[in-house]
């Protein structure tokens, strides 16, 4: 192991699924620009499930409702967020134990982050989803999807 692969640590993520009453999902679009983009697995350009870094002393659920809340300003009550997926979210600049939650029921009105992290959104059909939607939260959707909390990939 090299001195440059000693000093990195692994990272605690979650993805939050959120549905609409056509069961579509709120996918968010992260700018093409990697530092406005804002994120350690360089993730620009794709589309994302609201997401976001575990803080320290944060649970899953509040770091969930956190980030629901400053990406998309959506509230949600920490007993309607449920975990449903885990995942090991590895690539060449981080690596991410990530936490997929579903918000089973949530309140508000959308609006983006106007940070310029995000420049786009949509609610997409769980069949039909964008090709460029970031592994991460294609992780989370497909174990949703097949009802498994957690799958080797």
């Amino acid at each position: 192991m090299n001195k440059n692969e000693e000093t990195k640590k692994v990272g605690i993520g979650i993805g939050i699924l959120v549905l609409n009453d056509l069961n579509e999902v709120l996918l968010l679009l992260r700018n093409e620009d990697r530092f406005l983009a804002d994120s350690d697995m360089r993730l620009e350009g794709t589309y994302t499930l609201p997401s976001g870094k575990v803080k320290f002393g944060e649970t899953f659920e509040v770091a969930g409702q956190r980030k629901l809340k400053e990406e998309a300003g959506l509230d949600v009550e920490i007993e309607d967020l449920e975990v449903i997926s885990l995942a090991s979210d590895i690539n060449e600049f981080a690596h991410f134990a990530t936490i997929g939650l579903k918000a089973n029921n949530y309140s508000g009105d959308f609006k983006l982050k106007d940070s310029g992290e995000f420049t786009d959104y949509g609610w997409y059909s769980l069949n039909n989803l964008p090709s460029n939607l970031c592994e991460p939260s294609k992780k989370i959707i497909d174990n949703y999807l097949n009802k498994k909390i957690y799958c080797k990939y």
